[in-house]
């Protein structure tokens, strides 16, 4: 393996890592907030649910980032040998979904809890709850895209070793 091959596996692990770890956090932010309401009433629990949920998704997004550099760099057969300048146009390519993945996962999580604040008070508001925090979301997808994008992208015959 060469250190261009493994700069892109450390790319893929980071933007796994960084996106699966926001999405934990928002996760467990929002299920607190869920878990309080549901305790007062329980028949809020799906309405909450998916608020919850909403912040575990750009985790998905990093995981499928990471997946794709594998493949790309053949980690399940034969590796790739590539040069420093390969790897460190997939390390860049990962950046967007690491560092964005994270950023609005936590941001996510906090519109969801104010969603999830105003399913306890007024429970038919909840596709407004919804809405709102999927427009979070909406950064995450964009992120998701450029790096999907740079990932793809044809390898020049200059970038491997």
């Amino acid at each position: 393996m060469t250190i261009g091959t493994f700069i892109a596996i450390l790319g893929a692990v980071v933007a796994a890592a960084m996106a699966g770890i926001g999405s934990a956090i928002g996760v467990g932010v929002a299920g607190k907030a869920a878990a309080g309401v549901t305790s007062e009433d329980p028949d809020k629990f799906s309405k909450c649910l998916v608020l919850q949920l909403l912040p575990g998704t750009q985790g998905i997004y990093g995981l499928l980032v990471a997946f794709l550099v594998f493949v790309k760099v053949n980690l399940f057969g034969g590796v790739n040998a590539l040069s420093l300048a390969g790897g460190l146009s997939l390390f860049a390519a990962c950046m967007p979904m690491a560092i964005v993945g994270f950023l609005s996962a936590l941001y996510q999580s906090k519109v969801a809890c104010s969603g999830i604040a105003m399913v306890a008070k007024r429970p038919e508001e909840s596709g407004k709850a919804i809405i709102l925090t999927v427009m979070v979301e909406t950064y995450a997808v964009l992120a998701l895209l450029v790096s999907l994008l740079a990932v793809m992208m044809p390898a020049d015959a200059s970038l491997l070793a």
